[in-house]
């Protein structure tokens, strides 16, 4: 297997013993070696772990600052051959001033020493009584033992599997403008943070926001140890807060008061993902980012890292009050947008088919919700149902109900006779159930909506989705075509779970029970001929292939920028009770179809974008049609 980029970060903590650089010394070697039994690719250690941070005026004391800056070559030297990149604090005598730091330590090496920039000397705080910030330092460099090690803020250490660290050092994240701003932008992936923050009501979840928004904006991963145990209560209190966060997502966040042994949490990154991002997103980039220095490590001996647990359907909260707030905000920003291209249109009325599918449903939501933000008749809604060769009871029966509920005109085009004379003008046999037999009710159903809306003066809304769009599932100048697509930045697994918030929060209880049928009815474009019993003979997924692992793809394939390899190995954890067998013959399906369909993207109709994936030609995506699926 390629590697695939991911890497596990872990914070530390211990029970500090203030002052005891020995038994603090044999702590953190032995936690870096037990990190490095559990693979951790990079350690975080709390503020000035080596001391303890609450030492106070102990610092001034001769001899402990030379012990401390010992200590961290013994450290290097003991944990040499782990591989895994430790970042530990304490405090350093550099041309005779002393700062307060994070050494990175990998494989026997001191790489780099970085002191902290903002000294907090306000409340509890006095670290400007003992410790210069790191804007007073006047070498680049710091003698420890035999050698000059780089020292400064402005460092990148880089190791050969690709972790750009940076690091700032506790209230250097809590400014305006921290350190992390000019590392990311210079590229770092990874910014560490050897913290000492103490605990009060409410600032842990301050901190905990602080840190995954600041991983948003900055697009990386922070890792972040907070001090804990042993530290002095005199007038405060340390809960050991750790805190990785990835591009504005947690990935881990654990905090405890006291502790008996060493506490280790870890999470897996993605190295990968963030730098996609970082290109994508390239407002991000400066000249003052790049006026940094980058030091370089070897890490010899790297484990494939994969995460225990991936979200199988990354377009929906797994939550139910984050899913219901989710769905309901969607619906909103769907309605927002038809109701604003009326306005401006001076349009009143809008025409749409009717299957008694799932997104027809959601379109036909999506228009009532519309007209009662701007006040318009839902006798406006002209809503048609189009029975044709494959159309069952069991669907007819949704579409008559859901117009009749939601009060629209509604009407029925029986569209067998005009296939058939089509059929026969053009010699297709009716008894040849093949992709002409398809299309030509897919075409006939857009010409009904389109003239129907010419002749009422409306706009056909299209009821099309994101998955469909990206499969290239629907027929070019048919369901692909519309005068507005309010569904098109909608994945099929989303539809289903807007639609059931609908019936739990908004609908009457008839109109729910009926939503809620057209939830468990089979996802079909019913252009085939029903079976001997009457129910529905096309199911979509038996031909392409489940949506909840299409949507999956689409999401790191479009937001993620992934490989297929990738995608692949991340499904089969997703989805452990599908076979990889299965995975990747849907896989297969996805890739092809989703390159060879880029010439229905590209002329798309409008439609409001409402997610972080969307595939309009004229926003998020754009791509040649005659793109070589064969070899990219």
């Amino acid at each position: 297997m390629n590697d695939l980029r991911f890497r596990k970060a872990a914070c530390a903590t211990f029970d500090v013993k203030i002052g005891d650089i020995e038994a603090n010394k044999k702590n953190i070697i032995d936690v870096i070696k037990k990190a490095a039994q559990q693979d951790v690719d990079i350690l975080v250690f709390p503020e000035l772990c080596l001391t303890a941070y609450s030492c106070a005026d102990m610092f001034l004391r001769h001899g402990m600052v030379e012990r401390a800056m010992m200590a961290l070559l013994d450290i290097a030297e003991e944990t040499k051959g782990t591989d895994c990149v430790a970042v530990v604090g304490t405090p350093v005598k550099n041309a005779g001033k002393l700062f307060n730091c994070a050494a990175i330590i990998n494989d026997g090496r001191i790489c780099a020493v970085v002191p902290k920039s903002f000294l907090p000397s306000y409340n509890e705080f006095y670290e400007r009584r003992w410790f210069h910030p790191a804007a007073d330092a006047n070498k680049d460099t710091v003698r420890i033992g035999q050698d000059d090690i780089p020292f400064g803020c402005d460092i990148i250490v880089e190791t050969s599997d690709g972790m750009k660290i940076g690091c700032e050092i506790c209230e250097d994240l809590w400014v305006i403008d921290p350190p992390s701003n000019r590392l990311a932008m210079a590229g770092a992936n990874i910014i560490v943070n050897p913290s000492a923050s103490n605990d009060i009501v409410s600032k842990k979840e301050y901190r905990r926001d602080l840190v995954r928004m600041h991983s948003g904006s900055c697009n990386l991963a922070y890792i972040y140890a907070s001090a804990g145990s042993g530290e002095s209560t005199t007038d405060v209190v340390y809960s050991g807060h750790h805190l990785i966060a990835e591009c504005g997502s947690l990935r881990a966040d654990v905090s405890r008061y006291l502790l008996e042994e060493a506490m280790i949490t870890t999470a897996i990154i993605d190295l990968e993902k963030i730098e996609n991002d970082q290109i994508r997103m390239n407002s991000f980039s400066s000249p003052e980012g790049r006026r940094v220095r980058t030091v370089r490590t070897e890490r010899k001996n790297m484990h494939q890292q994969l995460p225990l647990h991936v979200n199988a359907y990354p377009f929906v909260p797994a939550s139910g009050g984050a899913r219901k707030q989710r769905c309901e905000e969607i619906l909103a920003l769907q309605a927002t947008g038809l109701a604003s291209r009326l306005k401006k249109t001076g349009m009143k009325k809008c025409v749409i088919g009717i299957s008694g599918g799932l997104d027809s449903t959601l379109a036909l939501l999506v228009i009532k919700e519309a007209f009662e933000m701007i006040g318009n008749d839902m006798k406006n809604i002209i809503a048609i149902t189009m029975p044709g060769f494959g159309t069952t009871k069991q669907t007819k029966s949704s579409a008559d109900d859901l117009m009749r509920l939601v009060g629209a005109d509604q009407r029925t085009v029986d569209i067998t006779a005009a296939c058939r004379q089509h059929m026969k003008d053009i010699g297709q046999p009716e008894d040849v159930y093949d992709v002409t037999f398809e299309n030509i009710q897919a075409r006939e159903r857009t010409q009904i909506l389109m003239d129907v809306a010419n002749k009422e003066g409306g706009l056909v809304v299209g009821t099309g989705d994101l998955s469909e769009l990206a499969l290239g599932w629907c027929t070019y100048n048919g369901d692909h075509m519309s005068m507005y697509g309010v569904n098109a930045s909608i994945p099929k697994t989303l539809v289903r779970f807007i639609i059931e918030t609908y019936a739990d929060e908004k609908a009457s209880p008839e109109m729910a029970e009926v939503l809620r049928k057209v939830c468990g009815t089979v996802i079909s474009p019913e252009l085939l001929p029903p079976d001997e019993n009457g129910n529905i003979r096309q199911s979509t997924e038996a031909a392409i292939g489940k949506y909840d692992l299409h949507d999956f793809f689409l999401y790191n394939y479009i937001r993620n920028g992934f490989a297929r390899e990738k995608i692949e190995e991340l499904a089969c954890i997703a989805f452990p009770d599908i076979d990889r067998k299965q995975i990747e013959d849907t896989l297969s399906t996805f890739m092809r179809r989703f390159r060879i369909s880029q010439f229905k993207r590209s002329c798309i109709p409008d439609g409001p974008k409402v997610g972080s994936v969307a595939l309009s030609p004229r926003g998020d995506w754009r791509m040649p049609s005659d793109y070589d699926f064969e070899n990219g």
